[in-house]
């Protein structure tokens, strides 16, 4: 399974790196420079065909891409006049030309990430969630402080409204809460059929740089299946059983079974209903290393269809996706310097590449559609972090070749060869040096996961 999880990561990762290099391709063509090879993967070619002036490779390791142009590293000595760029080379192009090639990469990142969000919305999906009703972190946590308790939110409570967002389902305020820490919020509140408004500032979780507030999804004690030879399955309980009691104490929700089992219990008392009857059992539960109860049970969760959106409304829909998900993303780089744990926030290509993977493998096991969408997806996201990240002006970034450019433009003439060499080679180590810290960042949660 882990083999299958980083095939399909690596293959994920390398569709978006490759729509990437298509962008500057297909920008070079446009703007008279010419392409010397276009290569899907990296490394020794195990195919490859000249078509006219362009030599398509099939690289040794499916990762990504690459487009090579003409003497485009030839810049120094273009600088030094030891040779006048050819007609078709890099350097022959105008410096507009050559910040349109450079931006192509990352707008194609873009374009990419609506394309892929607006056949998701165009065919419909379905997805398994919790509605809006909540429970307090500190019912299982009683030493911990939360935003919630001291907002006045109580179990129980329906969120349906943060600030000028309507909420309808509990991932709804996940997102909403993620986005804004540090950030005083209005929330509406419905409690047993009252309307309440309170105010509410969500904590900056140091280790993802996420907002947080303390509130448990509220999920009803309903099995919808069990683990075969489990815990759960080896007590005789079934898909479609509700639980009661544990231990002759209530259980409104599954938190009230977890706080029970927190002391680790080797054995517990369990009453249950199936269908109109109740009955009682013994459940024998297993325990992680730390300390989290193994039932062998999966809750039934609520579901709710969106349905297939028309080729305009999906695109519509698609952009406006897309540009929120890039609006976000930019606001979240302002939380890289309120002192959040870098090596749990910021992931590296093989965190990355494990996560695609383990999205995929699992959103497959639910069916083809179900793994296609989530697929697409992830890939969005990526591709617009990736859009983001390229757009940076750091040196040998793309952000970075645009600003050279663009100075260029403005002088009239390009920049001397040593400022260009010293800005390449300080791009080099910072690219290096965040490519080694992200990495370290990965081993550190490989090693803890």
């Amino acid at each position: 399974m882990l083999l299958v999880k980083i095939i399909l990561g690596l293959v994920g990762l390398g569709i978006v790196v490759f729509v990437h290099e298509l962008g500057h391709f297909l920008a070079a063509r446009l703007c008279g420079i010419n392409v010397e090879a276009f290569s899907i993967g990296w490394g020794r070619p195990i195919l490859k065909k000249k078509i006219g002036e362009v030599e398509y490779r099939l690289g040794m390791f499916p990762l990504g891409g690459y487009c090579k142009m003409q003497d485009e590293n030839d810049y120094q000595k273009v600088y030094d006049n030891e040779i006048t760029p050819a007609k078709g080379s890099f350097f022959a192009a105008s410096p507009q030309r050559r910040m349109l090639v450079s931006f192509a990469g990352p707008l194609f990142n873009l374009l990419f990430a609506i394309v892929a969000l607006s056949i998701i919305w165009g065919s419909g999906f379905q997805v398994k969630t919790m509605d809006n009703r909540i429970v307090l972190a500190s019912e299982l946590y009683p030493d911990d402080n939360f935003p919630a308790d001291a907002a006045g939110l109580q179990t129980g409570d329906r969120i349906i409204e943060i600030g000028d967002r309507q909420i309808s389902w509990y991932h709804e305020i996940q997102e909403t809460i993620a986005f804004n820490p540090e950030k005083p919020l209005p929330m509406t509140v419905d409690r047993n059929g009252e309307t309440i408004r309170l105010k509410i500032t969500p904590l900056l979780e140091k280790s993802s740089g996420a907002g947080k507030i303390g509130v448990i999804s509220w999920i009803d004690p309903v099995l919808e299946s069990v683990t075969e030879n489990g815990p759960a399955a080896r007590a005789g309980l079934e898909g479609g059983d509700r639980i009661i009691a544990v231990n002759d104490q209530e259980i409104r929700q599954t938190l009230d079974l977890a706080a029970i089992l927190k002391g680790e219990p080797a054995s517990v008392s369990v009453d249950y209903a199936r269908n109109g009857e109740l009955l009682q059992t013994r459940l024998d539960p297993e325990y992680s290393e730390d300390g989290e109860a193994v039932l062998g049970i999966q809750w039934a969760l609520m579901q709710y269809n969106s349905p297939a959106l028309t080729v305009p409304a999906a695109m519509a829909k698609g952009t406006q996706e897309a540009w929120n998900t890039l609006a976000l993303t930019l606001r979240s780089f302002r939380l890289l310097f309120k002192g959040i744990d870098l090596t749990q926030a910021v992931s590296g290509p093989v965190r990355i590449t494990y996560m695609m993977g383990d999205i995929a493998a699992e959103s497959f096991g639910r069916g083809i559609g179900a793994g296609l969408r989530s697929m697409a997806n992830f890939l969005a996201i990526i591709s617009i972090a990736l859009c983001i990240m390229n757009l940076l002006p750091l040196p040998i970034l793309d952000g970075g070749m645009i600003i050279l450019f663009l100075i260029e433009l403005l002088r009239r003439k390009p920049l001397h060869p040593r400022a260009v060499m010293v800005f390449q080679t300080l791009g080099i180590v910072l690219i290096c040096g965040l490519m080694i810290f992200a990495l370290f960042g990965d081993i550190l949660y490989f090693v803890k996961k």
